[in-house]
């Protein structure tokens, strides 16, 4: 199996394909190729490789890769019974990629190992949240928690959203990071619930940073009784692997 920066932040029945540069010439579907009428240059190059990435990992995990056309909130559309999610930052591509009968939803999000533009951080954390980081940043004065706290809450909120259907604030998630697991939890202060009517008070996550960038994943389990119902594999195609990498 080809190995990402994704790999080990997500559960081996999510499949990842990654790039660290535009992909020359990438193909889209004339559905796609209409979202970008307006857009420049740059923006077509990043919007046809993060597709190409996606459409590696759904061969992979053995589904069509059509259109994936964005929709509400910019989020793209999968293929019917497939959860997913893309990422793009300079000098990296990336998507993620499961079976619906796997995993309820995830979230990816690669941001520059580098400080967030001055006043962001203000407006997407709380006060606690900013006494944390100001703690994370006596112990690790180079490290860049504040674009890793950044990048974990927009995991969170790519994993949410398709999962909901609404929208969620920065501040509607209380983030804590841990430093010595690489792991990060989010506390929902809105409302909501997942496919299995459970409502969802907490959303977990893993963060990896390397080659100067910083990656999170957000990655929502089925419980033990839905993994029970799960058809039995339909041949080599199936994805049947479970647990972490």
């Amino acid at each position: 199996m080809t190995t990402t920066l994704l790999t080990g932040l997500v559960p081996t029945a999510v499949l990842t394909a990654e790039k660290f540069g535009d992909v020359p010439n990438a193909w889209i579907f004339p559905e796609e190729a209409a979202v970008l009428s307006q857009a420049v240059d740059r923006r077509r190059r990043e919007f046809a490789t993060v597709r190409h990435c996606a459409r590696l990992a759904l061969t992979s995990l053995g589904r069509p890769a059509g259109p994936m056309v964005p929709g509400d909130r910019g989020a793209p559309t999968w293929p019917e019974g497939v959860v997913g999610s893309m990422t793009h930052c300079d000098g990296y591509r990336a998507a993620a990629v499961s079976l619906r009968l796997d995993v309820a939803a995830l979230g990816i999000d690669a941001e520059p190992h580098a400080p967030l533009p001055s006043g962001l951080l203000r407006r997407i954390a709380s006060p606690s949240e900013r006494d944390r980081l100001a703690a994370l940043r006596h112990t690790r004065p180079a490290f860049h928690w504040d674009r890793l706290f950044f990048s974990a809450k927009e995991s969170v909120y790519k994993a949410w959203f398709p999962l909901t259907g609404t929208w969620l604030d920065f501040r509607e998630a209380e983030l804590a990071l841990d430093p010595y697991r690489q792991t990060f939890r989010a506390r929902l202060l809105r409302t909501g619930h997942d496919d299995e009517g459970r409502p969802l008070h907490t959303l977990h996550g893993r963060w990896r940073v390397s080659r100067r960038l910083i990656v999170t994943a957000v990655v929502h389990r089925l419980t033990a009784s839905a993994h029970r119902t799960r058809p039995p594999p339909m041949g080599p195609g199936s994805t049947t692997a479970y647990g972490w990498r």
